[in-house]
């Protein structure tokens, strides 16, 4: 099945191929004969058996004649109704059996298709150029692999249909043709005015149905951002403001569903309808032709047989056109993109003749125009500000961007470190050995060298560790190093560092720059380019390059370029100037130190003593894993599965959504309907008894009309009552819909943050996408053919007990067989379905996973592993899919037996009693009993699909049953201007992460005056992210108190609190949408606010330079913008809210020199008035603030002015003296 999968990838590029040179947008429709070339053999034997299947099922209308005609001419001997009997059983045998090995051919064929169709669309994401991947969305590309591939296979299951009904129907009319003569014409034009509406109705339905998926891609594109950022959120208190989008667009999507539901009910009217109206005609017209004709019970029944024969294809044909419509849609998606350009693999020339350097460059204008050669074994530094193309150019050299002309040459493999880190779910070794193979010398080396021991010892299973969904149980600095040692472990030839010093701390960035980049480290015989923004490591390299603009504006070493009086002097001389006041401290070098500490923006100093081990910054998250140590290594939970019976309460939910009301209106019609079904059968019965009472007189014109009449009259009823039924249950499903989807995201949007750390985003995805979708679409269909064929069963027995009573001691056995059998089968089923959904989830994660880290993937080569973990993915849920295939076969063997045996009995009971019964009764009870194989067969079909689909019910109210934070809004009403002086008081404040954890602030107790600046500082694991968190009450406090001008902040509700307070967080996080939403989300502001904060925060020129102002679209995740303009956006946000309280956590990773310098100055400016926490990396950040708090292992350790705590050389002076601080040095500041 793989090298299917995988022939049929080859195949499916040669054709891209040759498509492409004739059309240039992209090659459409060679998808389906693609599939039919690979499939052709499975495809040819199960058609033989289908036609096989089809032919038998017009030899049981033949049997039936025999049978009615022996039943009434009493004189024929009695064996010969035992062998009709026989020959009726066997016949019905031989059809289940060819017709069971045609669906299991069709269904793994399925299976084969979307499987093929899931790996290609994997391969070709690996392959995608940046410009095709940007046109769509992880979501939309992860919508592909879900609903496009399904469709795929749904449609494969029944595709012999387009030829088997047109067959059926033809002889189906043939047969009739012999009954009844050229009346059938009449029953056929009945059916021809039939498919134009039906056309009508199906391409109105497929513009509904695309736009119905238009606003579903919305939806979850939302969703998925919203997850994404979810911290944002509730730091800012933006949660009403996204459940409102969602809310809007899931409005949309209701009407847009409405509509579809009353188009399918106006179809199905037309349906139930047809067989009515179809046999009425017929009928009707053979006895009005001449009175010659009369209607005996031969001639009825059979033809009634054969028009139950009708029903199933031209029920099945507008269903198989409305599937084959959807899969266009799917078919044209993935067309779309599996046509999409792939990278251009010739943009990087592997050329030795370029014998001596390693990566050279020439004039490739993508953004940039340079020159750069380099040799082996050097390290090239990148410098320059924000935007001008730094990491382009390491794009470039990947070979992800355009090239408009020039070359890139590069000897040798690569490794590659991006800007922000990209780490896997999976264990912290296979993270750094990404493929490669495991040697315990090389790990521990390279796990020194990039400072990750320290880390090790905090998380409970060492290197073992999991780490979850984008690496979300560690902190920035160490997920940028394990993707650093990811790198060194690679053993590659070219390092690309796109500014690995950024996320960490100073001098653990010393530290990774001594051991691992710089001229000592273990990299040193490799090419390196670096790109970095702190100066301090200049000096050291082998030759900076100076972007501007994304031109080269200089090459040379640190001492040619300070001499050359260029650009990048001016930027050295700006800081240098500054420090020389203090260079003379103890030794030369602590110059430069002190321009390390001052410039580079990185994150905190840390430990207190140079021979203390360096620890990083896994603050929050050290309490939580030391938690986990004493449940070992896993911080992602399985995903839960219910199993045994879906529980009675579920289904109650499900009616409940709808309403009562609803739910029994359409029980009493749908009941109604069949009642008319059943009566109209019943008097075509009495009707053809008219031809023995009649026999050799003329028939009267008035009871023919009557007959007539009456006939017509309850076929017509019959679809009404569908119609009526078909409508209540649209509203009321749709109703349902609404209701369970906007509990979900009501809750989900009010679930503690812990949930989302220990959830993969995945998984509450798939709540809001394939559950949803469920609920919207699947289950009003299961549960409208579960009504109608539990009726169908009971009108059928029903008929037959009465014609043969003998029948009703035969019902009670049957029955018994029938529900062990069903229920043994249900149970096997649901939970094989309940696997296959939880074995999906991985493939979708690990291929959004993949989606994001391509350039990471791409770079190191490592393709090929990628593809071979998503056939394992695959398998395992194949091995769940096809399970459950089987033993749908094995459950419809049984009961098509089960049918079997009652037409047997109806036959056999008929020839037993036959003097005492008329030829209509036996008539109507086998010809309903030759139905009743079929219908039970559906009706444990659908009780089956009915319980599987309503899991998804009880999926969805899982997440609206999980417990939530407090209340947004509480009753306590605040004082106007809260807080007006912005004071601060912990009192003993003591606060945990979960239950049972240990705590992560021991007692905390300290006052913060009004417009005080303090500093917060303290080593990794100190505290001091649990600070703001607790602020922000992210985490409820364990004992202890925060009061805020006087009010306790436990007594009010989330979002007073949370809305009074600002935060620029640690990474900045954007939605996509207009650039003012990311603002301003409820609209409070003017334009005026808007500009004169992008002002302040150095965007307004950048915003102003841009087509749509602030109307700009930002794409998902704030792709098109760079790190820095983020940053700088978050800051836009702060400046906008005003509050009294303004938290800093390590805000200026990202921005160069500059732009720091910037920030801090409209931080100081702007926000004199508030009380500021800044959660310090730097000290010479904080050294003109008030007062600073040096935090350890969750106590105060020191809290005082920075010059009394030099004075007191305790923990803080230890730090400072550390960074190059001294006392005389803060004097001169």
């Amino acid at each position: 099945m793989e090298e299917k999968g995988k022939k049929e990838d080859g195949k499916e590029k040669k054709k891209k191929k040759d498509k492409k040179e004739e059309e240039q947008n992209y090659p459409n429709s060679w998808l389906i004969t693609t599939i039919y070339k690979t499939f052709k053999g499975v495809l040819i034997e199960s058609a033989i058996f289908k036609l096989l299947q089809d032919l038998l099922a017009f030899v049981s209308p033949q049997l039936l004649k025999l049978m009615v005609s022996f039943t009434q001419d009493k004189s024929r001997h009695t064996w010969e109704g035992y062998l009709y009997a026989v020959l009726l059983f066997s016949v019905a045998i031989l059809q289940s059996l060819f017709l069971q090995q045609y669906f299991q051919r069709c269904f793994v064929l399925g299976m084969k298709v979307r499987t093929a169709i899931m790996a290609a669309v994997y391969k070709k994401a690996l392959l995608v150029s940046n410009d095709t991947r940007k046109e769509s969305t992880v979501g939309e590309t992860v919508n592909l692999m879900s609903a496009d591939a399904q469709r795929f296979n749904d449609v494969t299951n029944f595709i012999h249909l387009l030829w088997s009904c047109p067959l059926q129907i033809i002889l189906s009319i043939a047969f009739l043709w012999l009954e009844l003569g050229p009346s059938v014409l009449a029953g056929l034009a009945v059916m021809v005015l039939m498919v134009p509406v039906n056309g009508l109705l199906a391409t109105k339905a497929r513009k509904i149905q695309i736009e119905n998926m238009k606003y579903k891609d919305k939806r979850l594109k939302i969703i998925n951002e919203i997850l994404n950022g979810i911290k944002i959120l509730k730091l800012y208190a933006w949660e009403p403001s996204f459940q409102t989008q969602v809310e809007s667009i899931r409005g949309q999507e209701l009407k847009v569903m409405k509509t579809f539901a009353y188009l399918t009910s106006v179809s199905t009217f037309i349906f139930s309808c047809a067989p009515a109206l179809v046999s009425l005609a017929t009928f009707a017209v053979f006895v009005g032709v001449s009175s010659e004709n009369v209607l005996t019970a031969e001639k009825a029944f059979t033809s009634i047989s054969l028009f139950n024969i009708l029903r199933f294809p031209l029920a099945m044909l507008p269903m198989l056109i409305a599937a084959i419509v959807q899969t266009t849609v799917s078919r044209k998606r993935l067309e779309k993109f599996l046509g999409g350009d792939d990278l251009e693999n010739d943009l990087v020339q592997h050329d030795p003749s370029f014998s001596m350097f390693t990566i050279s460059i020439h004039s490739c204008n993508s953004v940039i125009s340079l020159f750069v050669d380099s040799f082996p074994g050097r390290l090239v530094a990148v410098v320059g500000a924000v935007g001008s193309g730094k990491s382009s150019l390491i794009s470039a050299l990947l070979g992800e961007m355009h090239s408009s002309k020039g070359l890139i040459n590069i000897q040798g493999s690569l490794a590659f470190v991006p800007q922000q880190a990209w780490i896997q779910n999976a264990t912290l070794r296979d993270n750094i050995l990404f493929g490669s193979l495991h040697e315990e010398r090389r790990l521990q080396e390279v796990i020194q060298a990039c400072a990750l021991a320290p880390d090790l010892e905090l998380l409970a299973a060492g290197d073992l560790t999991e780490i979850g969904e984008k690496g979300i149980n560690l902190s920035g600095g160490q997920k940028q190093r394990v993707s650093l040692a990811r790198a060194v472990y690679s053993q590659a030839d070219i390092y690309l560092l796109d500014d690995p010093l950024s996320a960490v701390d100073s001098h653990v960035g010393k530290h990774l720059f001594d051991k691992v980049i710089g001229p000592n480290g273990l990299l040193r015989y490799k090419t390196r380019i670096l790109v970095t923004h702190s100066v301090s490591f200049l000096p050291y390299v082998d030759e900076i390059v100076v972007l501007k603009d994304g031109v080269v504006s200089e090459v040379g070493t640190y001492k040619s370029l300070q001499t050359s009086r260029g650009a990048f002097s001016e930027v050295l001389n700006l800081y240098a100037g500054e420090q020389n006041n203090r260079s003379h401290s103890e030794s030369g070098n602590y110059f430069l130190i002190i321009l390390e500490c001052k410039f580079v923006c990185l994150l905190h100093l840390l430990s207190p003593f140079p021979s203390v081990r360096l620890r990083k910054n896994s603050s929050l998250r050290k309490a939580k894993d030391d938690g986990e140590s004493k449940k070992g290594q896993r911080l992602i939970e399985k995903e839960t599965m219910e199993t045994g019976r879906v529980k009675f309460s579920v289904y109650l939910q499900y009616l409940r959504a709808m309403g009562w009301g609803y739910s029994v209106m359409v029980f009493v019609v749908y009941f109604i309907q069949n009642i008319a079904f059943i009566g109209q059968n019943l008097w075509l019965s009495d009707w053809t008894n008219d031809a023995v009472d009649f026999q050799n007189m003329t028939y009267p014109t008035s009871k023919r009309d009557t007959r007539v009449g009456v006939f017509g009259a309850l076929g017509v009823a019959q679809g009404l009552f569908v119609f009526l039924g078909t409508l209540l249950l649209a509203n009321a499903s749709v109703d349902a819909s609404r209701i369970m989807h906007s509990e979900l995201l009501n809750n989900i949007l009010r679930v503690p943050m812990l949930f989302f750390d220990t959830t993969p985003i995945g998984r509450v995805v798939n709540r809001f996408a394939k559950d949803i979708f469920t609920i919207d679409e699947a289950i009003p269909q299961s549960f409208r053919s579960w009504i109608m064929c539990l009726l169908g069963v009971l009108g059928t027995l029903f008929v037959i007990c009465l014609a043969t009573p003998f029948f009703t001691i035969i019902i009670i056995p049957l029955a018994l067989i029938y529900y062990f059998v069903q229920r043994f089968y249900i149970a096997t089923s649901r939970q094989l379905r309940r696997l296959d959904s939880v074995s999906r989830s991985p493939i979708y994660s690990h291929f959004g996973e993949t989606v994001s880290g391509l350039s990471v993937i791409r770079a190191y080569n490592h393709q090929e592993r990628f593809l071979k973990h998503n056939e394992i993915t695959i398998d395992e849920n194949l091995k769940n899919v096809y399970p459950w295939i089987v033993s749908n076969r094995w459950l419809a063997i049984r009961l098509e037996f089960l049918g079997n045996l009652v037409v047997f009995f109806a036959a056999l009971f008929a020839v037993v009693s036959r003097n005492s019964l008329n030829s209509g009764l036996v008539g109507l009870s086998i010809s309903y009993a030759l139905n009743v194989t079929q219908t039970l067969n559906w009706l444990v079909r659908m009780t089956s699909e009915l319980e599987t689909n309503i899991v998804a019910v009880e999926r969805v109210s899982e997440y609206t049953k999980l417990e939530n934070e407090a209340k947004w809004i509480t009753d306590t009403r605040l004082p106007k201007n809260w807080p007006e002086e912005g004071r601060l008081q912990f009192e003993d404040y003591k606060v945990r992460y979960r239950p049972g954890l240990d705590l992560v602030l021991h007692g905390i107790t300290c006052d913060i005056g009004s417009t005080e600046k303090i500093g917060i500082v303290g080593r990794t694991g100190a505290g001091k992210s649990s600070l703001t968190n607790s602020l922000f009450r992210i985490v409820e406090a364990a004992e202890g108190r925060i009061l805020l001008d006087n009010i306790d902040i436990s007594t009010i509700g989330l979002h007073d609190l949370r809305n009074n307070l600002t935060i620029i967080p640690q990474d900045p996080v954007l939605f996509s949408g207009t650039l003012r939403m990311n603002l301003d989300p409820f609209d409070k502001f003017t334009d005026e606010d808007l500009w004169r904060v992008l002002e302040l925060s150095h965007l307004k020129d950048y915003v102003a330079g841009l087509q749509e102002k602030l109307e700009h679209e930002v794409t998902e995740g704030g792709e098109n913008l760079s790190v820095g303009q983020r940053q700088l956006l978050c800051l836009a946000r702060a400046l906008l809210r005003k509050s009294r309280i303004l938290i800093l956590d390590e805000a200026t990773a990202a921005v160069d020199l500059e732009t720091d310098n910037l920030i801090q100055n409209t931080i100081s400016k702007e926000f004199s008035h508030c009380t500021v926490l800044t959660i310090a990396h730097r000290l010479h950040s904080i050294m003109d603030n008030s007062r600073i708090m040096v935090l350890d292992a969750g106590k105060i350790v020191e809290f005082d002015t920075p010059s009394n705590l030099l004075e007191k050389k305790g923990h803080f002076y230890a730090m400072a003296k550390d960074a190059g601080i001294t006392r005389e040095n803060v004097t001169t500041l």
